[in-house]
C-alpha cells in the first residue's frame, strides 16, 4: 500500500512524518533528553498530536525524543497476524504475545533511538528466541497502557519525567495476552476509569504531560510547577485566570489583580485555588496538608474537616 495504511511497514510511513526510523539524526540523542519508545499497531495516530505545540517544540529542541515502533513489523507469518481469538471463548480478539515481546525486547536491547529499518520489516528481523527471555536494561519502565493500571496523576507524571527512557505499549482489541504482563511489563497505567479503543490516546496523554515537566519545554519556567495538582499548588486546583479586555459582557476582572499589591494578589490566588478545589474536587482537600489559614478560609466557605 502507498497510502500509509495499516499494512504499510511503519518505517516507510514514519519517514514522511519525521519520527525516528533508524539511526538518530545529528546529536539529539547525545543530549540529556528523555527518550520514549512507543509500541503500537497504529503509529500514524501520533502524527498530529506530536507534530504540534509543546511536544513538537520539545522534539525539535532535543528535550525529548520519540521512536514509534509498529508491532506488526515484527511478525514473520504470511499474513502478519497480531491478534487471535481468546481461549475459553468470548467476544473480541486478543493481542498475541510473540509480536509484542519480540518488538520490545529487540528495541530495548539497543541504543535509544534505534528502530527497525524499513528494508528489514517482516523478512530480515534481528535474531530472537521466543523461548529465551531477554534481559532488558535496568531503569527503563515497560508500561502497558490499560484501564486496569494505576491511575495517572501529577506525581506519577513527575516520576516518569525523571526517567531517561520510557517504553509505552499500546493495547488494542480486548487487551493483550496475559503472558505479556507476567513476562515483560513492569508497570501498568490508566488515564481514567473508562475504556477507550486502544492505548494510543493514553500514550499521547502521557507524553504530553511528561513533556511539560521537562526543563525548557514551556515558555514559563514555573508554568508546570503552578498547574493544577502540581507541587507549586500544593495539589490544589488552579484558581481563575484573566487577561484583556478588562471588561467582557459586563463582567470585569477582579480589582485586586490590578492593585499592584503582590502579597494580597498571592493570598487571593491561594484562596481562589482553595475555593475551586472545594467546589469541584473536595475529595482532594482530605489528603493534602493545609495551613491554619487555609482551614479557616475553607471553614468560612462551609467546609468541615473530616477526622483522618
Amino acid at each position: 500500500m502507498n497510502d500509509f495504511g495499516a499494512e504499510t511497514p511503519f518505517n516507510e510511513a514514519s519517514e514522511a512524518l519525521g519520527f525516528a526510523t533508524g539511526q538518530p539524526v545529528g546529536d539529539i540523542f547525545a543530549l540529556n533528553a528523555l527518550h520514549v519508545d512507543i509500541f503500537t499497531l497504529f503509529p500514524l495516530m501520533f502524527a498530529g498530536p506530536f507534530g504540534e505545540s509543546i511536544v513538537a517544540r520539545a522534539l525539535a529542541n532535543g528535550l525529548l525524543s520519540v521512536a514509534l515502533h509498529n508491532i506488526r513489523d515484527y511478525t514473520s507469518d504470511r499474513h502478519h497476524v497480531c491478534d487471535d481469538t481468546p481461549y475459553g471463548g468470548g467476544g473480541g480478539m486478543v493481542m498475541k504475545p510473540q509480536p509484542i515481546v519480540r518488538a520490545v525486547e529487540t528495541v530495548l536491547t539497543r541504543k535509544a533511538g534505534w528502530a527497525l529499518p524499513a528494508a528489514d520489516v517482516y523478512t530480515n528481523l534481528p535474531a530472537w528466541d521466543a523461548e529465551q527471555p531477554v534481559a532488558l536494561p535496568a531503569g527503563v519502565p515497560v508500561i502497558l497502557l490499560s484501564p486496569q493500571g494505576r491511575q495517572l496523576t501529577q506525581p506519577l507524571v513527575a516520576e516518569l519525567a525523571a526517567m531517561p527512557r520510557l517504553a509505552l505499549i499500546c493495547g488494542r482489541y480486548e487487551g493483550v495476552d496475559e503472558r505479556v504482563r507476567t513476562q515483560l511489563i513492569t508497570d501498568e497505567i490508566s488515564i481514567g476509569d473508562y475504556v477507550i479503543s486502544g492505548g494510543e490516546l493514553a500514550a499521547m496523554v502521557i507524553v504530553d504531560a511528561v513533556t511539560r515537566q521537562l526543563p525548557g519545554a514551556l515558555g514559563d519556567a514555573l508554568g508546570a510547577h503552578q498547574d493544577s495538582h502540581s507541587p507549586g499548588m500544593g495539589g490544589l486546583l488552579e484558581g481563575p485566570q484573566y487577561t484583556r479586555p478588562f471588561t467582557f459582557r459586563g463582567e470585569a476582572v477582579p480589582d485586586i489583580l490590578i492593585s499592584g499589591h503582590h502579597a494580597n494578589v498571592e493570598r487571593w490566588r491561594r484562596e481562589q485555588a482553595l475555593l475551586h478545589t472545594l467546589r469541584r474536587r473536595p475529595d482532594l482537600l482530605e489528603r493534602m496538608p493545609l495551613s491554619a489559614a487555609d482551614k479557616l478560609y475553607l471553614a468560612q466557605q462551609g467546609w468541615r474537616e473530616r477526622p483522618r
